[in-house]
């Protein structure tokens, strides 16, 4: 018969793994990747920039006594601040109507998608230099704007084009329809990134139509809309330069008109791109700081800027641990 009594357990000591492996890793010396290529190109590049920064300073024909005399000119500072007025004017309106068109492009009523794409086409589809002169010789066509009943020949009220139709008014027209048309289809396609889950979740809960859209849709769109947008800003900003041909004073031509009577093209374009520079770079950190803000809570972040990058590109490399390994490490346990 086996003999079934119980008998003691044997306890046996199962060595732990050893920790020389951690030991060895702590050890290594971690040498980062070296970059041979990278580092050449930008010498390459700071080189070339060194040269340039150098011939500013030593060619006289850039007057700079001419450019610090005319920086702070009325005539320019005017001229600035028309540009900025109109950059600010045609940007509200041409978003606003985008948000518009771009709502009635997604409708499921044909007349409503049809007149918006047709819309987006012929603005799209023109210069807007050729816009701005259709605006501004518009009393060719129509001498007098007339305000009554379609087809019954009844005019409420009429008044004459050429007096009506200001070069102000003519360059807000031409820039604010024009932008109008490009922030149609930003708009339509940060409403096309949305999941349709979101609408349906939203319906799912009782909302309307109208509050899904203002609520869920528009917030999460506004992280993909809001990159090409800022991206626009900064394009009105110089585009504003193309109304010089309805003679409307802005910055540039505020400058043309100033070296048609000294002849100092040079110093006064100078002066110019220096106040396009100064403000495009003011956008640059507003969209930065939209983007971060409308960015929080997703995977991509936006891009950090360059000075915080270049502030990392020295590391320091980890030196060799020379702590003693604890003695408790070193002991193997027991089960």
């Amino acid at each position: 018969m086996t003999d079934t009594r119980s008998r003691p357990a044997v306890s046996a000591h199962v060595p732990a793994p050893s920790s020389a492996p951690e030991a060895d890793a702590r050890d290594m010396k971690v040498v980062s990747v070296r970059h041979y290529g990278r580092w050449a190109v930008a010498a390459v590049i700071v080189v070339a920039l060194a040269a340039f920064v150098e011939t500013l300073f030593t060619n006289p024909n850039y007057r700079w006594d001419v450019v610090g005399r005319f920086f702070f000119s009325p005539r320019i500072l005017d001229g600035l601040l028309h540009t900025l007025e109109l950059t600010v004017i045609a940007m509200v309106i041409g978003i606003v109507l985008g948000l518009v068109v771009a709502i009635m492009r997604q409708s499921p009523n044909p007349v409503l998608s049809g007149a918006a794409g047709l819309y987006i086409w012929f603005f799209r589809g023109t210069p807007v230099f050729v816009q701005l002169l259709f605006w501004g010789y518009i009393a060719a066509l129509y001498p007098t704007v007339s305000l009554g009943i379609p087809f019954t020949g009844i005019d409420l009220a009429s008044a004459d084009t050429r007096t009506l139709m200001t070069p102000w008014l003519a360059a807000v027209l031409g820039l604010s329809l024009n932008e109008g048309a490009y922030m149609a289809e930003i708009v339509r396609g940060g409403l096309n990134a949305v999941d349709q889950g979101q609408r349906e979740a939203g319906q799912a809960l009782g909302m309307s139509k109208a509050r899904i859209m203002r609520r869920v849709v528009l917030p999460q769109a506004m992280r993909v809309i809001l990159p090409p947008t800022g991206n626009n800003v900064i394009s009105m900003l110089k585009t504003t330069s193309v109304v010089s041909v309805l003679a409307f004073p802005e910055l540039l031509y505020s400058a043309q008109l100033i070296y048609a009577v000294n002849y100092l093209t040079i110093p006064l374009l100078i002066v110019a791109s220096i106040w396009y520079l100064i403000v495009t770079t003011v956008l640059t950190a507003g969209q930065y700081q939209l983007e971060r803000h409308f960015g929080q809570g997703h995977a991509h972040a936006p891009e950090e800027p360059m000075w915080r990058r270049l502030t990392r590109m020295q590391r320091r490399t980890p030196a060799r641990s020379t702590a003693p390994i604890p003695a408790s490490e070193k002991e193997d346990t027991r089960a």
